[in-house]
């Protein structure tokens, strides 16, 4: 007879797919490593349980205790099931921008689930992250699994995952592409990967609103690049210890827009039922496809079912309403600008309190600044903020004092990309040229809008 002694050690040996409709575009061959046939249906089954085994050996995980865990849903399923087998407790922390299908199914399997806003710093004592960890010192016998810092977590693909990789790829593989969360998957498979043959490139999948490309790429931390998104699983407003940015060669970031529109067509045009993540990454694949050509072998993970999904982003109801519908063109500043309201403008010979007032009315942080009708410079929250606080007396001095390099200037057919290159922390804004000579402006918040 032929069987399983629990349904853990049904872990691993996921199977290998080709992609054909989605990628005909891409020379290279890409092929799927879909890891729904784990028991818990995503690979965070196999960090799970190679987490709470390691717990165990070394006495953090002592009989009869609690397992405590902030999760998107997937870890929280496979440590749930890994506690059914081995007689603990589940403690979930979700934040409440998860799925409730997630939500629903680790109560199914006996885990308590505790629910935290999404839109809170990483911090604040309401977040998951702060949540799990204070649930954790008031539970008798708990141990918190912080699967971020955790390094079972990475260890487990290091092990498993890479290991079945190269193999069923017979060392093919020249590229290796997956959504970024707590960083284990692309490090411990990129490491293995990198030690069997150090050309292959790691490609992690990041979304608008995280910190790990702008980071990876600069070495910088930049709060300003943290704000809620929508797209699940990959991403973080933290730096996980799990992420190894020396195994990572390139972060592409996908939209939460193109993401979305991307899944349901993974299972209706390749018959693959996955997640979101899964969504983001072949999208991101799409917008790497110069970096990859004939004979390469792509190996995308596919990190959960989309079962989990089918209130969310199978729902079209929930797609229109947040306008994930696809373009049939790529936006541009005409696209993007308002289409109400006028611009508000600073005179070169305004006072700073006559700025601070302007700023006050119309809720602005930054205004182009114009001479007549030629604009000669720009002034910012920050401008005013740093020359006050140094001179506190000098409310009534001209603006010129302080005043920055006009904003970039675009005519209204300059596409979102070439758009989104030119907002940084120098320039806070771009304006908009019409044919008229009038101007618009675009901020921050307004390319935020556009693609969210």
């Amino acid at each position: 007879m032929k069987y399983y002694n629990n349904i853990l050690e049904t872990i691993g040996n996921t199977p290998m797919v080709k992609l054909n409709k989605l990628t005909a575009e891409i020379d290279a061959l890409v092929l799927a490593k879909v890891e729904t046939t784990n028991p818990g249906n995503s690979t965070k089954d196999r960090m799970a349980v190679k987490m709470i085994e390691d717990a165990e050996a070394d006495g953090r995980l002592k009989p009869g205790g609690t397992v405590i865990e902030g999760t998107s849903g997937n870890t929280g399923m496979g440590l749930a099931l890994a506690c059914i087998i081995k007689g603990y407790k589940m403690v979930c922390v979700l934040s409440d921008k998860q799925s409730k299908e997630k939500m629903d199914i680790l109560r199914a399997v006996g885990a308590e689930v505790v629910v935290c806003p999404t839109n809170v710093d990483s911090d604040d004592p309401r977040s998951y992250y702060s949540v799990s960890k204070r649930l954790a010192k008031e539970t008798p016998n708990s141990w918190y699994v912080n699967q971020y810092d955790n390094l079972s977590n990475r260890l487990a693909h290091y092990e498993s995952t890479g290991p079945e990789i190269w193999e069923q790829t017979d060392g093919k593989i020249t590229h290796f592409v997956v959504g970024v969360g707590t960083g284990g998957t692309i490090s411990g498979v990129g490491k293995y990967l990198k030690e069997k043959n150090p050309d292959v490139k790691i490609l992690g999948i990041d979304t608008y609103g995280s910190v790990f490309k702008k980071y990876h790429e600069t070495g910088i931390f930049d709060e300003a690049e943290i704000y809620p998104y929508v797209t699940e699983g990959i991403g973080e407003d933290i730096l996980p210890k799990n992420v190894d940015f020396d195994i990572i060669d390139h972060f592409e970031k996908v939209t939460d827009k193109a993401g979305a529109i991307m899944t349901p067509r993974i299972a209706k045009e390749e018959g693959i039922f996955v997640g979101n993540s899964a969504g983001s990454a072949i999208q991101g694949i799409l917008q790497m496809k110069h970096m990859f050509k004939k004979g390469d072998v792509v190996v995308v993970l596919f990190h959960d079912h989309g079962s989990r999904y089918v209130g969310k982003f199978f729902n079209q109801e929930w797609m229109k309403e947040r306008g994930y519908v696809e373009n049939l063109e790529t936006p541009t500043a005409k696209d993007i600008v308002s289409k109400e309201g006028h611009l508000v403008i600073v005179n070169n010979d305004e006072t700073f309190s006559s700025v601070i007032e302007k700023m006050s009315k119309f809720n602005i942080s930054q205004f182009p600044v114009f001479k007549g009708k030629e604009m000669v410079g720009s002034i910012s929250e920050t401008n005013i903020f740093n020359y006050l606080y140094q001179n506190p007396e000098a409310k009534r001095d001209s603006i010129e004092l302080v005043m920055g390099a006009p904003f970039p200037t675009v005519d209204l057919n300059t596409k979102m990309e070439e758009i989104s290159k030119l907002i940084t922390k120098e320039n806070a804004a771009v304006m908009v040229k019409q044919e008229n000579g009038h101007y618009h402006i675009i901020t921050k918040q307004d390319i935020i809008k556009s693609i969210s």
